[in-house]
């Protein structure tokens, strides 16, 4: 099961980090051909581009949860029905969240307190990449599909191919056509097109339950049922999430642009490693997911013992590697040295714990794989999003200062770790009772 475990998590990885890449492209690009508050300008709307996106990243989880269940348990009818459901509403959701996106661009915007001068670079870029979100919906659950088969490696291939489009035009649009922040969103978008226009092409010309047919795509209330029930909660999870990272935002907003952009480059680095953890995450509920469909309790053990492991062990690799070659890496987005001094306290203090993220993300995965979702995303919007924001509110104006504001995330790693660990043990031991009981009574 090791083995693989690694061939489905690594090049799961390697898909986010590339897709990551994209917002890191238009990171650097921006940082050394247009300037300081063009970088604080687009790396300043991460936290609101993850709201949007983690809801629908969310419900993605639970198509994959959905379709690794039906194929546990030999349901080549419900496979096909959960497939249809899925696109429709990676289609419908992506219009939906592009709209609303675009339409509170400025008013979101404003509420982080975002500075004067970086609001209009913000706006634009926020709405420019916001044209792409439809196409980012559309790979995001094709992928998922064919990840519950086990297929990681073809979606690796799609974004390998946009992610090379994106720099090129990147280049392009930014240094020969001097579009500034609304090329990078561009080419972002267009490279998302691509993909999603790929992922729809091998979903067409698979001919297994996997497959998507023109002809039968329509929506099965009871399948939609099914992804809403495992996949709204860890999509409400993540836009609470990153309403929470919002106001950690506003409050680095508050340090002015020098502090945004090195906060921005760093927050580049937080990105791949937390893929990592994402990537065992999408493991655990594929392996989890498929076992539990099948009944076989002690191989869901062992994949998520085996999950948090590599998962730990991934991460933490990454981010020691990235606070040892730093000024590497940080000179990768900006040549700045007061940018950079700020980029490497967030390093440090958020990099040097980011591995405990482990405990609850891998957790929860692996609850939601056992179709148990609403209680880990309960968890983890109170150990982790509200502890922020009040840690905010509360805590910051008596204790000020940067590095201050950046430990509230070991602090909140700790705390819903231990939540949502203790809430895994106390649903195994019921499912071990339950199990037990069920074999007595046949006895």
């Amino acid at each position: 099961m090791l083995v693989k475990i690694l061939v489905f998590a690594l090049p799961l990885a390697l898909s986010s980090i590339l897709q990551q890449m994209f917002n890191s492209v238009d990171v650097a690009v921006v940082g050394h051909y247009v300037g300081a508050k063009a970088l604080a300008a687009v790396g300043s709307n991460g936290p609101v581009i993850g709201l949007f996106i983690n809801l629908l990243s969310g419900l993605s989880l639970g198509t994959n949860a959905v379709v690794s269940n039906h194929i546990g348990r030999h349901d080549p009818y419900r496979t096909r029905r959960a497939v249809a459901t899925s696109m429709r509403v990676a289609v419908i959701g992506g219009l939906l969240i592009a709209c609303v996106g675009i339409a509170s661009a400025r008013g979101i915007l404003e509420l982080m307190g975002t500075p004067d001068d970086v609001m209009e670079s913000a706006v634009l870029y926020l709405r420019c990449f916001m044209l792409g979100v439809p196409f980012l919906s559309i790979f995001n659950f094709g992928a998922s599909i064919l990840r519950s088969v086990g297929d990681t490696r073809r979606p690796l291939y799609i974004l390998v191919c946009s992610g090379v489009l994106n720099a090129v035009m990147n280049v392009v649009f930014v240094v020969y056509l001097h579009m500034g922040v609304e090329g990078v969103a561009i080419a972002t978008s267009i490279a998302n097109l691509v993909s999603a226009a790929a992922i729809v092409v091998l979903l067409l010309r698979d001919k297994g339950p996997c497959g998507l047919h023109v002809d039968s795509l329509k929506s099965d209330f009871a399948e939609l049922g099914g992804i809403v029930r495992i996949g709204l909660p860890a999509g409400v999870q993540g836009m609470v999430f990153s309403f929470s990272n919002m106001v950690l935002q506003s409050a680095v907003n508050s340090y002015g642009s020098d502090v945004m952009a090195g906060s921005a480059a760093a927050l580049n680095f937080e990105y791949y490693c937390f893929f990592m953890i994402q990537a065992f995450n999408g493991a655990a509920i594929s392996f989890i997911g498929q076992n539990y469909g099948a009944g076989n309790m002690d191989r869901v053990r062992r994949a998520y013992g085996l999950c948090m492991m590599l998962g730990v062990v991934f991460c933490a690799s990454l981010n020691w590697l990235f606070i040892w070659q730093e000024e590497l890496f940080l000179g990768l987005f900006t040549g700045d040295r007061q940018v950079m001094e700020y980029g490497y306290q967030r390093m440090h203090i958020v990099l040097g714990f980011q591995a405990l993220g482990c405990s609850y993300e891998i957790t929860a995965a692996a609850l939601r794989g056992m179709g148990r979702s609403i209680a880990p995303t309960v968890f983890t919007i109170i150990g982790t999003c509200f502890l922020r924001v009040g840690w905010v509110y509360f805590v910051m104006p008596e204790h000020p200062g940067f590095e201050n504001l950046m430990l509230v995330y070991p602090i909140s790693w700790i705390l819903t770790g231990v939540m949502v660990i203790s809430d895994y043990f106390v649903f195994m031991k019921k499912k071990c009772c339950k199990k037990f009981a069920e074999e007595q009574n046949i006895c």
